[in-house]
Protein backbone atom coordinates (compact mmCIF):
# COMPACT_ATOMS: atom_id res chain seq x y z
CA UNK A 1 0.00 0.00 0.00
CA UNK A 2 1.06 3.47 -0.52
CA UNK A 3 0.22 6.25 1.51
CA UNK A 4 0.55 10.21 0.57
CA UNK A 5 0.43 12.15 4.35
CA UNK A 6 1.08 15.86 5.14
CA UNK A 7 4.14 16.48 7.20
CA UNK A 8 2.99 19.45 8.74
CA UNK A 9 0.50 16.67 10.89
CA UNK A 10 2.20 15.75 14.28
CA UNK A 11 3.03 12.32 15.96
CA UNK A 12 2.01 10.44 12.71
CA UNK A 13 5.49 9.37 11.63
CA UNK A 14 5.78 5.34 12.16
CA UNK A 15 1.93 5.51 12.60
CA UNK A 16 1.39 3.87 8.71
CA UNK A 17 5.12 2.10 7.89
CA UNK A 18 4.44 -1.20 8.78
CA UNK A 19 1.47 -1.26 6.25
CA UNK A 20 3.55 0.05 3.50
CA UNK A 21 4.71 3.10 1.73
CA UNK A 22 4.91 6.31 2.88
CA UNK A 23 5.62 9.70 1.31
CA UNK A 24 5.66 12.64 3.16
CA UNK A 25 5.13 16.23 1.87
CA UNK A 26 4.08 19.89 2.39
CA UNK A 27 0.51 19.97 1.61
CA UNK A 28 1.18 22.88 -1.31
CA UNK A 29 3.24 19.92 -3.57
CA UNK A 30 0.32 16.84 -2.39
CA UNK A 31 -0.24 17.02 -6.98
CA UNK A 32 -2.17 14.56 -9.22
CA UNK A 33 1.32 13.01 -10.15
CA UNK A 34 2.47 12.18 -6.20
CA UNK A 35 -1.19 10.66 -5.59
CA UNK A 36 -1.76 8.61 -8.46
CA UNK A 37 -0.58 5.08 -7.48
CA UNK A 38 -1.61 6.33 -3.83
CA UNK A 39 -4.11 4.31 -1.73
CA UNK A 40 -5.09 6.47 1.15
CA UNK A 41 -4.04 10.65 1.54
CA UNK A 42 -3.44 11.76 5.09
CA UNK A 43 -4.18 15.57 4.73
CA UNK A 44 -4.77 19.06 6.47
CA UNK A 45 -6.93 22.19 5.18
CA UNK A 46 -4.08 23.38 2.26
CA UNK A 47 -4.96 20.63 0.16
CA UNK A 48 -7.85 20.55 -1.98
CA UNK A 49 -9.03 17.16 -2.35
CA UNK A 50 -11.00 17.86 -5.94
CA UNK A 51 -10.95 15.92 -9.50
CA UNK A 52 -8.08 18.05 -10.19
CA UNK A 53 -5.87 16.27 -7.33
CA UNK A 54 -7.67 12.65 -7.78
CA UNK A 55 -9.13 12.09 -11.15
CA UNK A 56 -7.77 8.92 -12.33
CA UNK A 57 -5.58 8.32 -9.54
CA UNK A 58 -5.92 5.10 -7.03
CA UNK A 59 -7.01 6.88 -3.86
CA UNK A 60 -10.00 4.83 -2.13
CA UNK A 61 -9.56 7.02 1.25
CA UNK A 62 -8.68 10.09 2.24
CA UNK A 63 -8.19 11.35 5.87
CA UNK A 64 -8.14 14.66 6.85
CA UNK A 65 -7.11 15.53 10.62
CA UNK A 66 -8.78 18.24 10.77
CA UNK A 67 -12.74 19.27 12.25
CA UNK A 68 -13.13 21.17 8.38
CA UNK A 69 -13.37 19.33 5.50
CA UNK A 70 -14.27 22.08 3.46
CA UNK A 71 -11.35 21.54 1.70
CA UNK A 72 -12.82 18.35 0.14
CA UNK A 73 -15.00 17.82 -2.64
CA UNK A 74 -17.11 15.77 -1.03
CA UNK A 75 -19.49 15.32 -4.19
CA UNK A 76 -16.86 14.47 -6.45
CA UNK A 77 -16.03 11.65 -4.09
CA UNK A 78 -19.46 9.97 -3.57
CA UNK A 79 -18.80 9.79 -8.04
CA UNK A 80 -15.17 8.50 -7.51
CA UNK A 81 -16.39 6.20 -5.26
CA UNK A 82 -13.47 7.79 -2.55
CA UNK A 83 -14.38 7.27 1.37
CA UNK A 84 -13.62 9.83 3.25
CA UNK A 85 -13.58 10.88 6.72
CA UNK A 86 -12.53 13.99 9.18
CA UNK A 87 -11.80 14.78 13.08
CA UNK A 88 -14.98 16.04 14.61
CA UNK A 89 -14.34 17.41 17.93
CA UNK A 90 -10.27 16.78 17.88
CA UNK A 91 -9.93 20.46 18.53
CA UNK A 92 -12.81 21.52 20.43
CA UNK A 93 -11.54 21.65 23.91
CA UNK A 94 -8.17 23.67 22.01
CA UNK A 95 -10.85 25.91 20.58
CA UNK A 96 -12.72 26.29 23.93
CA UNK A 97 -9.51 27.35 25.65
CA UNK A 98 -8.75 30.11 23.21
CA UNK A 99 -11.81 31.52 23.89
CA UNK A 100 -11.45 31.75 27.28
CA UNK A 101 -8.29 33.28 26.86
CA UNK A 102 -9.74 35.71 24.44
CA UNK A 103 -12.65 36.36 26.70
CA UNK A 104 -10.14 37.37 29.92
CA UNK A 105 -8.22 38.84 27.97
CA UNK A 106 -10.76 41.07 26.59
CA UNK A 107 -12.68 41.94 30.35
CA UNK A 108 -9.28 42.73 31.50
CA UNK A 109 -8.27 45.15 28.58
CA UNK A 110 -11.25 46.82 28.75
CA UNK A 111 -12.03 46.80 32.50
CA UNK A 112 -15.12 44.64 32.36
CA UNK A 113 -16.48 41.55 34.67
CA UNK A 114 -17.88 38.69 31.99
CA UNK A 115 -20.12 37.53 35.23
CA UNK A 116 -23.67 38.75 33.83
CA UNK A 117 -22.44 39.09 30.42
CA UNK A 118 -24.52 37.79 27.53
CA UNK A 119 -22.76 35.56 24.72
CA UNK A 120 -24.05 34.65 21.69
CA UNK A 121 -22.63 31.11 20.44
CA UNK A 122 -23.71 30.68 16.60
CA UNK A 123 -23.04 27.06 15.83
CA UNK A 124 -23.51 24.83 18.47
CA UNK A 125 -21.70 21.86 17.46
CA UNK A 126 -18.64 19.91 19.79
CA UNK A 127 -16.55 22.78 19.80
CA UNK A 128 -19.20 25.34 20.28
CA UNK A 129 -21.13 23.13 22.83
CA UNK A 130 -17.69 23.19 24.75
CA UNK A 131 -17.49 27.17 24.75
CA UNK A 132 -21.02 27.72 25.58
CA UNK A 133 -19.99 25.63 28.56
CA UNK A 134 -17.33 27.06 29.78
CA UNK A 135 -19.47 30.84 29.68
CA UNK A 136 -22.31 29.20 31.52
CA UNK A 137 -19.65 28.27 34.86
CA UNK A 138 -18.18 31.58 34.87
CA UNK A 139 -21.80 33.05 34.92
CA UNK A 140 -21.94 34.25 31.35
CA UNK A 141 -25.85 34.35 30.05
CA UNK A 142 -25.40 32.16 27.38
CA UNK A 143 -27.71 32.20 23.68
CA UNK A 144 -27.74 29.54 21.16
CA UNK A 145 -27.82 29.86 17.71
CA UNK A 146 -27.86 26.80 15.30
CA UNK A 147 -30.84 26.05 12.79
CA UNK A 148 -29.93 22.35 11.95
CA UNK A 149 -29.73 21.57 15.62
CA UNK A 150 -32.89 23.48 16.35
CA UNK A 151 -34.65 21.45 13.38
CA UNK A 152 -33.53 18.37 14.74
CA UNK A 153 -34.51 18.99 18.35
CA UNK A 154 -36.81 21.82 18.98
CA UNK A 155 -36.79 25.19 20.00
CA UNK A 156 -36.75 25.00 23.60
CA UNK A 157 -32.83 25.54 23.74
CA UNK A 158 -32.11 27.73 21.33
CA UNK A 159 -32.57 31.42 19.65
CA UNK A 160 -32.39 33.20 16.68
CA UNK A 161 -29.46 34.94 15.27
CA UNK A 162 -31.65 38.02 15.29
CA UNK A 163 -32.28 37.93 18.73
CA UNK A 164 -28.48 37.31 19.24
CA UNK A 165 -27.51 40.23 17.50
CA UNK A 166 -30.00 42.20 19.91
CA UNK A 167 -29.03 40.93 23.39
CA UNK A 168 -25.57 39.75 23.08
CA UNK A 169 -22.26 41.16 24.82
CA UNK A 170 -20.55 38.92 22.66
CA UNK A 171 -21.02 36.93 19.84
CA UNK A 172 -18.43 33.51 18.80
CA UNK A 173 -18.94 32.00 15.85
CA UNK A 174 -18.30 28.39 15.50
CA UNK A 175 -20.06 27.23 12.33
CA UNK A 176 -19.27 24.98 9.22
CA UNK A 177 -18.48 27.06 6.02
CA UNK A 178 -21.28 26.28 3.80
CA UNK A 179 -21.38 27.84 0.38
CA UNK A 180 -25.17 27.36 -0.29
CA UNK A 181 -28.42 26.16 0.82
CA UNK A 182 -30.67 26.72 4.01
CA UNK A 183 -27.95 26.76 6.02
CA UNK A 184 -25.04 28.40 3.86
CA UNK A 185 -22.81 30.36 6.28
CA UNK A 186 -21.13 32.20 3.71
CA UNK A 187 -20.89 35.53 4.85
CA UNK A 188 -22.88 35.29 7.63
CA UNK A 189 -21.15 38.11 8.87
CA UNK A 190 -22.17 40.52 6.39
CA UNK A 191 -23.24 44.33 6.45
CA UNK A 192 -26.40 43.28 7.37
CA UNK A 193 -25.41 41.59 10.08
CA UNK A 194 -23.19 44.38 11.13
CA UNK A 195 -25.86 46.82 10.93
CA UNK A 196 -27.99 45.54 13.49
CA UNK A 197 -25.73 45.04 16.44
CA UNK A 198 -27.58 47.31 19.07
CA UNK A 199 -24.94 46.28 21.51
CA UNK A 200 -22.26 46.51 19.86
CA UNK A 201 -20.64 43.83 20.73
CA UNK A 202 -17.32 42.10 20.30
CA UNK A 203 -17.26 39.72 17.70
CA UNK A 204 -14.91 36.20 18.03
CA UNK A 205 -14.48 34.25 14.76
CA UNK A 206 -12.51 30.94 15.41
CA UNK A 207 -14.52 28.73 12.63
CA UNK A 208 -13.57 29.77 8.88
CA UNK A 209 -12.31 32.98 7.55
CA UNK A 210 -15.54 33.52 4.75
CA UNK A 211 -18.16 33.01 7.31
CA UNK A 212 -17.06 37.11 8.48
CA UNK A 213 -16.94 39.59 5.57
CA UNK A 214 -14.06 41.21 5.86
CA UNK A 215 -14.72 44.37 4.25
CA UNK A 216 -18.22 44.76 5.85
CA UNK A 217 -15.90 44.31 9.24
CA UNK A 218 -13.30 46.93 8.73
CA UNK A 219 -16.37 49.46 8.10
CA UNK A 220 -18.24 47.92 11.49
CA UNK A 221 -15.39 48.70 12.68
CA UNK A 222 -14.36 51.67 11.54
CA UNK A 223 -18.21 53.22 12.33
CA UNK A 224 -18.30 51.82 16.08
CA UNK A 225 -20.82 49.13 15.51
CA UNK A 226 -18.72 46.70 17.40
CA UNK A 227 -16.46 47.27 20.56
CA UNK A 228 -13.96 44.92 19.20
CA UNK A 229 -13.34 41.98 16.76
CA UNK A 230 -11.03 38.66 17.09
CA UNK A 231 -10.10 36.90 14.58
CA UNK A 232 -8.39 33.71 14.31
CA UNK A 233 -9.35 32.84 10.43
CA UNK A 234 -9.15 34.88 7.40
CA UNK A 235 -10.60 35.55 4.26
CA UNK A 236 -8.40 34.46 1.54
CA UNK A 237 -5.72 33.07 3.80
CA UNK A 238 -2.58 33.14 4.26
CA UNK A 239 -3.21 36.96 2.12
CA UNK A 240 -5.16 38.28 4.51
CA UNK A 241 -6.33 41.92 4.82
CA UNK A 242 -3.89 43.57 7.14
CA UNK A 243 -5.75 46.80 7.39
CA UNK A 244 -8.00 44.17 9.32
CA UNK A 245 -5.66 42.63 11.30
CA UNK A 246 -4.68 46.39 12.37
CA UNK A 247 -7.73 47.09 13.47
CA UNK A 248 -8.66 44.10 15.61
CA UNK A 249 -8.52 43.50 19.55
CA UNK A 250 -6.70 40.15 18.97
CA UNK A 251 -5.07 38.42 16.01
CA UNK A 252 -3.91 35.15 15.35
CA UNK A 253 -2.64 32.94 12.72
CA UNK A 254 -5.66 30.35 12.57
CA UNK A 255 -4.06 28.24 15.52
CA UNK A 256 -7.09 28.58 17.67
CA UNK A 257 -7.20 24.45 17.51
CA UNK A 258 -3.85 24.36 17.34
CA UNK A 259 -3.21 22.76 20.96
CA UNK A 260 -1.16 19.53 21.55
CA UNK A 261 -4.18 17.47 22.52
CA UNK A 262 -6.12 18.51 19.49
CA UNK A 263 -3.43 17.95 17.06
CA UNK A 264 -2.76 14.21 18.43
CA UNK A 265 -6.66 14.01 18.51
CA UNK A 266 -7.35 14.79 14.96
CA UNK A 267 -3.93 12.27 14.02
CA UNK A 268 -5.31 9.43 16.08
CA UNK A 269 -8.52 9.74 14.52
CA UNK A 270 -7.40 10.05 11.19
CA UNK A 271 -5.03 6.85 11.62
CA UNK A 272 -8.17 5.10 13.53
CA UNK A 273 -10.14 5.56 10.72
CA UNK A 274 -7.26 4.34 8.03
CA UNK A 275 -6.99 0.96 9.77
CA UNK A 276 -11.37 0.48 9.95
CA UNK A 277 -11.32 1.11 6.48
CA UNK A 278 -8.32 -0.81 5.33
CA UNK A 279 -8.51 -3.47 7.87
CA UNK A 280 -4.87 -2.83 9.54
CA UNK A 281 -5.71 -3.52 12.60
CA UNK A 282 -4.85 -0.34 14.91
CA UNK A 283 -8.43 0.51 15.54
CA UNK A 284 -6.80 1.68 18.79
CA UNK A 285 -3.92 3.95 17.97
CA UNK A 286 -3.12 6.84 19.61
CA UNK A 287 -0.31 9.36 19.38
CA UNK A 288 2.66 8.60 21.70
CA UNK A 289 4.85 11.28 23.73
CA UNK A 290 2.81 14.10 23.34
CA UNK A 291 4.91 17.26 24.97
CA UNK A 292 4.63 19.01 27.82
CA UNK A 293 5.19 22.74 28.70
CA UNK A 294 8.07 23.84 30.75
CA UNK A 295 5.23 24.48 33.34
CA UNK A 296 2.59 21.93 34.45
CA UNK A 297 1.35 23.36 38.17
CA UNK A 298 -0.20 26.51 38.80
CA UNK A 299 -0.07 27.86 42.35
CA UNK A 300 -3.33 29.99 43.03
CA UNK A 301 -3.74 31.83 46.08
CA UNK A 302 -7.59 33.01 46.16
CA UNK A 303 -6.61 36.10 48.96
CA UNK A 304 -8.45 39.29 48.67
CA UNK A 305 -9.52 37.87 45.37
CA UNK A 306 -12.58 37.53 43.06
CA UNK A 307 -13.80 34.57 41.58
CA UNK A 308 -13.62 36.01 38.29
CA UNK A 309 -9.87 37.06 39.25
CA UNK A 310 -8.71 33.53 40.16
CA UNK A 311 -10.78 31.51 36.96
CA UNK A 312 -9.02 33.94 34.96
CA UNK A 313 -5.37 33.78 36.55
CA UNK A 314 -6.01 29.97 36.16
CA UNK A 315 -6.64 29.70 32.04
CA UNK A 316 -4.39 32.62 31.42
CA UNK A 317 -1.43 30.42 32.85
CA UNK A 318 -2.37 27.60 30.24
CA UNK A 319 -2.47 30.09 27.59
CA UNK A 320 -2.26 33.92 26.97
CA UNK A 321 -3.57 34.58 23.80
CA UNK A 322 -1.98 37.72 23.78
CA UNK A 323 1.59 36.15 23.14
CA UNK A 324 0.40 34.32 19.61
CA UNK A 325 -0.94 38.03 18.98
CA UNK A 326 1.84 39.94 19.32
CA UNK A 327 3.92 37.12 17.02
CA UNK A 328 1.67 37.15 14.27
CA UNK A 329 1.46 40.93 14.58
CA UNK A 330 5.61 40.78 14.15
CA UNK A 331 5.62 37.98 11.55
CA UNK A 332 2.39 38.59 9.64
CA UNK A 333 4.44 37.33 6.45
CA UNK A 334 4.96 34.22 8.27
CA UNK A 335 1.34 33.19 8.28
CA UNK A 336 2.03 29.37 7.54
CA UNK A 337 5.56 29.38 9.24
CA UNK A 338 3.85 30.53 12.54
CA UNK A 339 1.19 27.62 12.16
CA UNK A 340 3.61 25.24 11.21
CA UNK A 341 6.22 25.88 13.89
CA UNK A 342 3.68 26.72 16.65
CA UNK A 343 5.06 25.99 20.18
CA UNK A 344 3.82 23.64 22.93
CA UNK A 345 0.33 24.37 24.11
CA UNK A 346 -1.44 21.89 26.28
CA UNK A 347 -5.26 22.02 27.36
CA UNK A 348 -6.95 22.66 31.18
CA UNK A 349 -6.65 18.65 32.25
CA UNK A 350 -2.79 19.19 31.51
CA UNK A 351 -2.34 21.30 35.06
CA UNK A 352 -2.85 20.84 38.20
CA UNK A 353 -3.65 23.59 40.53
CA UNK A 354 -1.93 24.12 43.78
CA UNK A 355 -4.68 25.76 45.81
CA UNK A 356 -4.70 28.17 48.87
CA UNK A 357 -7.15 30.46 50.52
CA UNK A 358 -9.89 29.34 47.53
CA UNK A 359 -13.35 28.67 48.07
CA UNK A 360 -14.71 25.27 47.42
CA UNK A 361 -17.23 26.41 45.18
CA UNK A 362 -14.63 28.81 42.55
CA UNK A 363 -12.63 25.05 42.86
CA UNK A 364 -15.44 23.06 41.92
CA UNK A 365 -15.67 25.78 38.82
CA UNK A 366 -11.95 24.96 38.22
CA UNK A 367 -12.22 20.93 38.12
CA UNK A 368 -15.68 21.23 35.72
CA UNK A 369 -13.14 23.10 33.44
CA UNK A 370 -10.75 20.57 33.38
CA UNK A 371 -8.49 21.69 35.94
CA UNK A 372 -6.70 18.81 38.08
CA UNK A 373 -6.83 20.51 41.68
CA UNK A 374 -4.64 20.06 44.93
CA UNK A 375 -5.30 21.87 48.31
CA UNK A 376 -2.70 22.71 50.67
Amino acid sequence: MKFIVDDKIPYIKGALEAFGEVIYLPGAKTTAEVVRDADAIVTRTRTKCNADLLAGSAVKFIATATIGFDHIDTTYCAEAGIKWTNAPGCNSKSVEQYVASTLFVLAEKHNFELKGKTIGVVGVGQVGSKVARFCEIIGMKVLLNDPPRERAEGPEKFVSLNQIQEQADFISLHVPLNMEGEDATFHLADESFFNHLPKKPFVINSCRGEVLDSQAAKVALRENKINGLVLDCWENEPDIDLELLAACDIATPHIAGYSKDGKANGTSMSIQAISRFFGLGADNWSCPNIELPEQTKIKLNGFNCTEEQIIATAVLATYDIRRDDAAFRARVQDFEKLRGDYPVRREFPVFTIHAEQIPAPTLEKLEAIGFQIEQK
